[in-house]
């Protein structure tokens, strides 16, 4: 059985990339011969989680409760984790590659003395058990077999696109009370500070994303840029240096430090393309990248590339842009 760790959001929902992580995991299960597919929530789980991921193909949802999930505790996850894990015996237990996701897999494979895979973006054997994974924030890929049981790894945001089965599982709910040992409740989050509102969620959604560094200029040369971003209902991301200069806020960066995107098409646009900012955008599907230098590293890497002045080339295609609509 295929166990996954589904993350809630504090509106109770089940978040994104825990549903990618099930739609991986049904992959799995159909080159495996339809192997069941479990879920893992803490708390119990609203009407909306229970269909959603009956509607993703999960078979049971195990709703971890007592008083020692009442806050996020690795430690504590990890034990009923383990504790599910055990009851049913599972080959496979994953999780999201969300911070959670990786501390509490890492618990889970510390205690059961296996070796975990973050970040895996696909398989390609069951028997060795062989995964590829992102390394190198996200520059480089490698192949790691996971010979041990259960076989532990977390799935890399957007590898995947989450998507409802085929056929709907029956999405049974199982509440499980396991017990926790009071050493795994001493690193606990004890209080919350509201955040800062999270303004990036259109950038990492986008499906055509217009990228901006340092070739713009000034925090005055993003006109043709912002106009292209509006022919092509598409979002604006930048680079660290246009965000440490002030030319453009925090929310548009792309990058180890800013936003992690995987649209069909990022137009990077007077970008070197450092390991920063490769970081982010390594997970598009097409470059389209405009440089003044070819050697720069996002050309290089890009899919096609123009090479030449953003402020010529981009009026260029907004007007050719603008004249086929009319035409």
């Amino acid at each position: 059985m295929i166990l996954v760790l589904v993350e809630v959001s504090p509106t109770g929902e089940a978040i994104e990339v825990s549903l990618e992580a099930v739609t991986f995991a049904r992959d799995l299960s159909a080159a495996g011969g339809a192997i069941p597919i479990d879920a893992v929530v803490v708390g119990e789980p609203g009407d909306d989680v229970v269909k959603a991921l009956a509607a993703h193909g999960v078979r049971r949802i195990h709703a971890l409760t007592g008083p020692a999930y009442g806050a996020y505790a690795g430690a504590a996850w990890a034990a009923g984790l383990m504790a599910v894990r055990e009851r049913t015996g599972s080959v496979v237990v994953m999780a999201s590659g969300t911070p959670r996701g990786m501390e509490v897999l890492a618990h889970v494979g510390a205690r059961a003395g296996v070796a975990m895979a973050a970040n895996v973006v696909s398989f390609s054997s069951l028997s060795p058990f062989t995964v590829t994974r992102q390394v190198v924030g996200g520059q480089a890929r490698e192949e790691m077999q996971l010979g041990q049981r259960p076989a532990l790894f977390t799935v890399a945001g957007h590898a995947v696109q989450a998507s409802a089965a085929d056929a709907p599982g029956a999405g049974e709910l199982v509440v499980e009370t396991p017990d926790v040992a009071d050493a795994d409740l001493v690193a606990r989050v004890v209080s919350t500070d509201e955040p800062e509102p999270d303004l990036s969620g259109t950038l990492k959604s986008a499906r055509v994303v217009v990228g901006a560094g340092r070739g713009a200029g000034s925090a005055d040369g993003f006109g043709e840029i912002l106009e292209l971003v509006d022919l092509l209902d598409a979002s604006l991301g930048v680079s660290r240096v246009v965000t440490s200069l002030g030319w453009r806020p925090h929310h548009e960066q792309v990058g180890q430090t800013g936003s992690r995107i995987s649209p069909d098409l990022y137009i990077p646009c007077g970008i070197s393309g450092a390991i920063q900012h490769w970081a982010g955008c390594s997970s598009a599907k097409n470059i389209l990248a405009i440089n003044t230098d070819p050697d720069a590293p996002m050309v290089t890497k890009a899919t096609h590339a123009v090479i030449g002045d953003l402020h010529e080339v981009i009026p260029a295609i907004n007007e050719e842009i603008r004249r086929r609509r009319q035409g």
